[in-house]
């Protein structure tokens, strides 16, 4: 009994041959991992009980042929397929995975003696070996709860992409998938966190080393850092919305905006991330980074400006001038973040940036002349740019806890 799980056909070529393209992105996915079939060595298999091969065979048969076509959808979101119950594929692979958790689990736990006897493989996307395969149960539960997370951008993704309505008017993002992409975000974020602290702890040193970037805790990190910050983001565009929200409240949303972002890009920047998919995701980072850091600093200098003093007021101008000069970078990191393989584009403005790109140029060019009316001293606004707030990140994860192991995995 060698391989007992029959080989997707499609689910290693999508990931190899990695798209030229990826449609519009509004949420960047990492890249989904994709497992390959489990090979299990005639002496171990035979020593196996035959209703825990059997389980294995089926859930991860069938999480592989899931996951190849979800593969496919996640490289043009707007056709995510229907099942016939009207739920997307994506939502049933996320089921399969919760199914197959306590399976893995019960190899998993203290004492038994299957943690590190079968090797489990997948395909990455990030890392230049396109495959890792690694003779421990965590390293499985550790890839199933990367795949949970992507899953669940993916999903916001498609949440956040503008839509026509049916009376044809413009494209827009209800408000309805705003409040759930939050909420999706949070979900995304709390299986990478309990893949960190609950999961990673777990694995072998040496495993460890075997790891690939796309499972490395810096990457991890990073992307539970970006499943916040667009989770802020989505919050500041509804505050901009909202006539009850004061400049306060859209300063801090974007100052904590700009603490996800920048732990993201702190936790990523050292990491030799494959060129394409890597540097992608490298670049979605940067561009988020300066995006927030432009809405930080134009609400900052707003406040500013509110001061009755000279000293506020060049403040001000200083702060609106960063914040022009952060989106001015901004856009140069989009076009190279969609230029960069594989391919994609960005979809209609909207939700803060839609608000932010004409608002931005316009009040930092006002507040200039200004400052150049009431004071004669014109080249002192150019002054140093002053310091951000420094606000505490409200929004967590939400909790995720690793299900309860199956009593019957490690028994005949």
């Amino acid at each position: 009994m060698g391989c007992f799980s029959s080989k997707p056909d499609d689910a290693s070529t999508l990931i190899r041959r990695r798209p030229a393209s990826i449609g519009e992105v509004a949420v960047f996915v990492p890249g989904l991992r994709v497992p390959e079939p489990l090979e299990l060595p005639p002496p171990l298999a035979d020593s196996l009980p035959r209703r825990l091969t059997e389980r294995l065979a089926a859930s991860r048969d069938r999480i592989a042929n899931m996951a190849a076509r979800e593969a496919l959808a996640v490289t043009k979101p707007r056709r995510r397929a229907a099942t016939q119950h009207g739920a997307s594929t994506s939502a049933d692979l996320v089921q399969a995975l919760e199914e197959y958790l306590p399976v893995i689990l019960g190899l998993a736990k203290d004492g038994s003696e299957l943690e590190d006897k079968i090797h489990f493989a997948w395909m990455n996307q990030e890392d230049d070996a396109e495959e890792t395969a690694l003779p421990s149960a965590w390293y499985e539960v550790l890839s199933v709860l990367h795949m949970m997370a992507m899953l669940h951008l993916s999903l916001a993704n498609s949440l956040l992409l503008p839509k026509t309505s049916l009376e044809g008017y413009h494209a827009k993002v209800s408000e309805e998938n705003k409040r759930t992409s939050v909420e999706v975000f949070l979900k995304a974020a709390g299986h990478l966190e309990c893949a960190m602290k609950h999961v990673l702890p777990r694995i072998s040193a040496e495993n460890r080393k075997g790891l690939p970037v796309d499972l490395s805790e810096g990457v991890l990190k990073a992307t539970c850092m970006q499943a916040l910050g667009q989770a802020i983001d989505v919050q500041l565009g509804l505050a901009i919305d909202s006539p009850k929200a004061t400049l306060a409240v859209k300063r801090r949303l974007a100052c904590e905006m700009v603490k996800c972002w920048q732990q993201a890009h702190e936790s990523i920047a050292d990491i030799p991330l494959l060129d394409g998919w890597g540097e992608k995701h490298r670049l979605f980072v940067k561009w988020k980074h300066m995006e927030a850091k432009a809405a930080a600093y134009y609400y900052h200098g707003l406040i500013l400006d509110e001061g009755n003093t000279e000293k506020s007021h060049r403040a001000a101008v200083a702060a609106l001038q960063s914040a022009e000069e952060s989106l001015r970078e901004s856009r140069a990191v989009c076009e190279a973040f969609h230029s960069a393989s594989p391919f994609s584009r960005s979809p209609t403005l909207w939700g803060s940036m839609k608000y932010l790109h004409d608002k931005i140029h316009k009040d930092s060019n006002c507040k200039v002349r200004i400052n150049k009316d009431l004071y004669s001293n014109v080249d002192r606004t150019h002054e140093t740019v002053p310091a951000l707030p420094d606000f505490a990140v409200a929004l967590q994860p939400e909790e995720y806890r690793l299900p309860r192991t199956d009593a019957a995995s490690g028994n005949d």
